[in-house]
């Protein structure tokens, strides 16, 4: 069973990234802001991390660049997920090391294809 971490503060978009992930079979880990989904990242050493940017404590960019620049977890795929839909956040999201993007709010339609892209 493929393990996912969410970091992600908002109730609502936890919710439902869990319930569809669950419900499609996988193991879903939870972190509620930036330094605990580093930390989370680096003990459970998930399959895949979908990475909410607007985090309180730590946001997005830097919980991903501070798990990519630690060997051991380096390599696991990061997903951002944001309601800042303007122009240069996903390239911003990718030059701070995620590998995809999700804009929120979440589509349930086009969520699970994504996340399966990089499982």
């Amino acid at each position: 069973m493929k393990k996912i971490l969410v970091v992600e503060d908002n109730e609502n978009n936890l919710y439902m990234m869990k319930f569809l992930l669950e419900k499609n079979g996988y193991k879903v880990i939870e972190a509620r802001d930036g330094v605990e989904g580093v930390k989370v990242a680096a003990i459970e050493k998930p399959d895949l991390i979908i990475m909410d940017i607007q985090l309180p404590l730590l946001d997005g960019y830097k919980a991903t660049k501070q798990i990519k620049a630690n060997e051991e977890i380096s390599k696991i795929p990061i997903i951002a997920v944001t309601s800042y839909a303007m122009v240069g956040d996903k390239e911003k999201a990718l030059k701070a090391g995620c590998n995809g993007y999700i804009e929120k709010p979440i589509n349930p339609e086009t969520f699970l294809p994504v996340i399966k892209q990089y499982l």
